[in-house]
């Protein structure tokens, strides 16, 4: 089974909300990265990453997402993700125990994941879901705000 790499792009308000979904990997995210300096070249410098519906991601793909921070910050704008959380159980898909490469978690944990284990989740802005994100709500976890550096 060949799983790509799907960006459809949005707006809400005046954020631009990019959905992505499929493998972000070294073949893929390229796409990717290429969405967001669209996005960037369009003007458009409050930018929303929505990573639900995200299964794999490797280096490559995290390292366009520190890209994409760093880019956006160049711009002066804002950059925020929408990442299930790294629970169990609570995302899309019920309880516990079930099935797929995920353990029965959301789909876009994985990210979460990953980049808690790398140690970069605190340097992105990151929210449930793309309501929160745009409202500016703040961030339902303990590190609310993203690192600055």
């Amino acid at each position: 089974m060949v799983v790509t790499l799907k960006v459809t792009g949005g707006e809400h308000g005046e954020w631009a909300v990019l959905h992505v979904s499929g493998e972000m990997d070294l073949v893929t995210s390229p796409v990717l990265r290429q969405r967001v300096h669209d996005a960037v070249a369009d003007g458009r410098r409050s930018l929303v990453l929505d990573l639900s519906g995200v299964v794999f991601c490797d280096s490559s793909g995290v390292g366009v997402l520190i890209a994409t921070r760093r880019l956006i910050r160049s711009c002066r704008g804002e950059l925020r993700l929408i990442l299930p959380p790294d629970g169990t159980g609570t995302a899309a898909g019920g309880g516990g125990g079930g099935g797929g490469a995920d353990g029965g978690r959301g789909q876009g944990a994985h990210v979460n994941r990953v980049l808690g284990a790398l140690g970069v989740r605190r340097l992105f802005d990151v929210h449930p879901d793309v309501a929160a994100a745009v409202d500016g709500a703040p961030a339902d976890d303990e590190e609310a705000s993203p690192l600055s550096a």
